[in-house]
Parts: C-alpha cells; structure tokens; sequence
C-alpha cells in the first residue's frame, strides 16, 4: 500500500487515534482493527493480513488517501 504522509507504516492504534475515519473504512471491509486492544500491527498489514485481494486493497488505499487529501 502507498499511503499519503507514510502512513502505511505506522501503528493502527496511532492511526485510529489521530484518524478514526480510517477506522470507519476499515471496517466497511470487515477490518475490525478498531475493536482490537493490542493495536501494534502496522496500518500497511492490516489491510494485507487479510487477505481480500488486491481490487479490495486499492480501493482501501483509495479511500484512505482521498480521505487524507481532505485533510490537507
């Protein structure tokens, strides 16, 4: 995944904490890293660990990075 800012390699938890939106997107795949309790996975393997294919993952990246574009 190329993620706007590097944000692929940083923590889950860092990133819901600063981007819950993200979170929203997650989920809408069946991610369900927002309940998780540990957190420390990287954002990037998030995505990859499970496994839904790389159709599913650019969108991911897509929504992500649009949505990190109306940040700016």
């Amino acid at each position: 995944m190329n993620l706007k800012n590097d944000l692929g390699n940083e923590q889950i938890q860092t990133v819901l904490e600063k981007h819950s939106r993200i979170g929203e997107i997650l989920q809408k795949y069946d991610i369900g890293c927002v309940t998780c309790g540990v957190g420390i996975c990287l954002l990037k393997d998030v995505v990859s660990i499970h496994a839904l294919g790389d159709e599913a993952e650019a969108k991911i990246e897509e929504e992500i990075n649009s949505y990190l574009e109306e940040q700016e």
